[in-house]
């Protein structure tokens, strides 16, 4: 299945001009506890092309969320910055086929 059918929204957005960072609303226990399983951090690193030791995971399972920061490659709104919201990295977990 893919992430997007088992989460309830996927959502990215800046953490300060050097970072990104990934929502996982999974809308229910059953669902965090899928996601939480199926999203492995070196799976999470691979999508995002981040060595691992640089990603930031938060599992928040009061709020069935997971949040997930990475550096982003370029500075916001410098020259090549090609996504200045940020909002455009959701879509690359949300579309990602995983065995849960």
């Amino acid at each position: 299945m893919r992430v997007a059918e088992i989460a309830k929204k996927v959502r990215s957005k800046n953490a300060g001009p050097f970072w990104v960072t990934v929502d996982i609303f999974c809308g229910s226990s059953e669902a965090y506890g899928r996601l939480v399983k199926g999203l492995p951090n070196g799976l999470l690193a691979r999508v995002y092309g981040q060595p691992e030791q640089l990603l930031k995971r938060f599992d928040i399972p009061g709020l069935n969320v997971i949040k997930v920061s990475f550096p982003r490659p370029v500075v916001q709104g410098s020259r090549d910055d090609r996504d200045m919201h940020g909002a455009q990295w959701a879509h690359l977990l949300a579309e990602l086929e995983i065995d849960v």
